[in-house]
């Protein structure tokens, strides 16, 4: 059979030798034959197709745990194969419009123009909320601790023997922003006060040895939302039918989805799954928490969670139930 050696086929598919030597490790793209002698690989002209859709999905960024399900649909559904990228990209441009916004905060501080959140506001908004725990079925105790305010939304997630103290101690050390975002500052001065809440709420927990807690944070102040987030709890977003996940977990399995290593469905029954990367436990140094901004819309449903929602209960139902419509409406309602 007219085989390509790796070289060869590095040179037509547009990788590497590297690469290739990766993804085969990986099962995403192994070669047609291995010699036994020397482990010299081979590979088919038939493999070319979806190397080089391989190549492209990586110029474009995509983990390679997506690239692997864009090109197992694309042999049976093309057009499940492209729903699967767009639903990536769009992924993607709402990474860059939060990256983004955080830029022009930067050129306009450095230009000298005025950033005050009241001159962006173009309608008043008002946000309704609501917060509830439970302890499940299977926990004798419940360690999670949450707040909602009219402009402040927080939850963690404790563990230890002293998890449910240290939740609510973290919790405790942003309270004090619900006020401080009513004088309106600069979202620059947003994000910095929101990072210095967490960093207190990192001090705070220091007083409960062995045990710790995670943290995700929201600040609303006129038009801009301001998150921070640590651990594994997350914040969605529910915009115009469709729900965005706008934190990213900070965990050993979501390290090992981001390289490829596994999927979602093994990190769903993998032994460390609850094993944590990033976390307030009181360890050396400030906490160093995601800061993402966000502009904020009439319309919008946002839900903060621990783990014991998000790993219980599947996307699908979280989508369904936010396109539900709520009890009251209002107009410009957030």
């Amino acid at each position: 059979m007219g085989l390509l050696t790796i070289g060869a086929f590095a040179r037509a598919s547009r990788l590497s030798a590297k690469a290739l030597r990766r993804y085969d490790e990986l099962g995403l793209l192994p070669p047609a034959h291995v010699d036994p002698f020397t482990g010299y690989r081979y590979y088919d002209d038939a493999q070319m197709d979806r190397a080089r859709l391989v190549a492209w999905l990586r110029r474009i960024g995509m983990p390679l745990a997506g690239v692997g399900r864009v090109c197992d649909l694309a042999e049976t559904d093309t057009d499940a194969a492209a729903r699967e990228i767009r639903a990536y990209w769009m992924r993607v441009e709402s990474e860059t419009c939060a990256r983004r916004s955080l830029a022009d905060l930067l050129v306009d501080q450095l230009s000298g123009k005025d950033t005050d959140m009241t001159d962006r506001i173009t309608m008043p908004l008002e946000m309704r909320c609501a917060a509830r725990t439970d302890r499940g079925l299977v926990r004798e105790t419940d360690q999670d601790a949450v707040y909602a305010g009219t402009r402040l939304l927080a939850v963690a997630d404790g563990f230890g023997d002293a998890g449910a103290a240290a939740s609510a101690a973290a919790v405790d050390a942003v309270k004090p922003l619900e006020t401080a975002a009513q004088a309106a500052p600069r979202p620059g001065d947003l994000l910095n006060s929101l990072e210095d809440a967490v960093h207190r709420a990192g001090t705070a927990v220091r007083a409960f040895p062995e045990s710790g807690t995670t943290l995700t944070a929201l600040l609303w102040t006129g038009s801009e939302l301001a998150l921070a987030h640590i651990g594994d709890t997350r914040a969605y977003l529910f915009r115009a039918g469709v729900l965005h996940r706008l934190t990213h977990d900070h965990t050993v399995v979501q390290s090992m989805i981001d390289e490829g290593g596994l999927s979602e469905a093994e990190a769903a029954a993998h032994p460390q799954r609850a094993l944590l990367l990033r976390a307030l436990d009181g360890g050396d140094g400030p906490a160093r928490p995601d800061l993402r901004l966000h502009e904020a819309k009439a319309g919008d449903r946002l839900l903060l969670c621990s783990d014991g929602l998000s790993t219980t209960v599947p996307e699908t139902a979280v989508r369904t139930v936010s396109r539900r419509p709520p009890i009251r409406r209002r107009p410009s309602t957030l």
